[in-house]
């Protein structure tokens, strides 16, 4: 069986209602640069870095829990990515994908390379919290962070399968998203992994594994993700994680967030899970030193000092209730929306 390599461009690829070729596209990020507006410029770039002679792509990883660095991406691996994304959702040449995403970050440029490679009939709009406004035209295939979905509710009936990704879909959210006809999904991944390598079905707890990829636990019980089409060697996270088998887990949270109070481990995001329902900003849990626990557990909101509800802490065990509560006007955050939680702090 023929598998394409990043030097092809499928016959069915359509951007903006346009059949382009390699050569077309290659015209049109000149264009981009040299007199598109402000969105358009990274296509340019990455259209250009595409089609040159290198077999890699430069990157930069998110930020949002460390220093954003430039890594190095096989071109060959985005292709294998996107192979395994159109047999798991069941993509096929000609079906009508929108982009809203900025392809300054790994999701975006995927979102390009799966349709040159699946044969996609791709619209690419400016990046924008409310992606579907003024939009009439039914979709077959999205991606979107989780604010585009929840500014998008009442227009999501206009795509057909939704994939969420770039920061975790809170209760609220996946509640709203289960009434809808729209069959979506999150998914679990990172520019290092290009892209998603897992994903679920919203209101299922386990994530199932791309096709090629299996997974283990190291002794931290971080995951540890084996996908040799796409990385020659494991690629070991700082996620905490329950192994259902090795291609099925249950995402905990990060290994960098734990709390440790009084001698007793906190994984934030499952205290944030219990108050979600009850706060209606943004908000997490963060542990601060402490001279008698080493840590202690803090509730951070965004915004003013207003409007929290007496029970709030009712359905948390006994050592989970925040000692503290603090308000911050706004939080950091990276470009596709992950909180920064110490920088939000400081």
């Amino acid at each position: 069986m023929y598998i394409p390599t990043y030097r092809d461009v499928h016959n069915k690829f359509k951007l903006n209602g346009f059949h382009l070729d390699r050569d077309d596209l290659c015209r049109v990020a000149y264009s981009f640069i040299k007199e598109g507006d402000a969105f358009e410029k990274p296509v340019g770039d990455f259209l250009l870095d595409w089609f040159d002679d290198k077999d890699y792509i430069e990157m930069q990883t998110s930020g949002s829990t460390g220093i954003p660095k430039l890594i190095r991406v096989k071109k060959q691996a985005m292709v294998n990515s996107s192979l395994a994304t159109g047999n798991f959702f069941d993509i096929n040449p000609g079906d009508r994908v929108l982009n809203c995403l900025p392809v300054k970050y790994v999701a975006g440029k995927l979102m390009f390379v799966r349709s040159f490679i699946l044969g996609l009939d791709m619209d690419f709009v400016a990046p924008s919290s409310k992606p579907l406004k003024n939009n009439d035209v039914v979709y077959d295939f999205s991606a979107m962070v989780p604010l585009q979905a929840q500014n998008s509710l009442n227009e999501l009936h206009m795509i057909k399968k939704l994939i969420v990704g770039g920061a975790k879909i809170n209760a609220a959210l996946e509640e709203e998203l289960l009434k809808l006809p729209t069959k979506s999904f999150e998914t679990y991944g990172m520019t290092e992994t290009v892209s998603h390598i897992a994903a679920k079905n919203v209101g299922d707890k386990s994530f199932k594994v791309l096709p090629n990829v299996t997974i283990e636990k190291d002794e931290r019980n971080c995951l540890v993700i084996h996908a040799p089409n796409i990385s020659e060697s494991p690629i070991i996270t700082n996620d905490l994680v329950e192994l259902i088998s090795d291609t099925e887990f249950i995402f905990l949270g990060r290994l960098d967030n734990v709390i440790n109070s009084g001698g007793i481990k906190f994984s934030p995001e499952i205290i944030e899970e219990k108050l979600i329902k009850l706060i209606d900003r943004r908000f997490f849990v963060i542990g601060l030193p402490d001279a008698d626990l080493g840590e202690k557990l803090v509730l951070v909101i965004e915004g003013e000092e207003h409007g929290l509800q007496p029970n709030l802490f009712d359905k948390l065990d006994k050592y989970e209730k925040p000692k503290e509560i603090l308000f911050v006007p706004k939080f950091k955050e990276t470009g596709n929306g992950k909180i920064i939680r110490r920088d939000s702090l400081a």
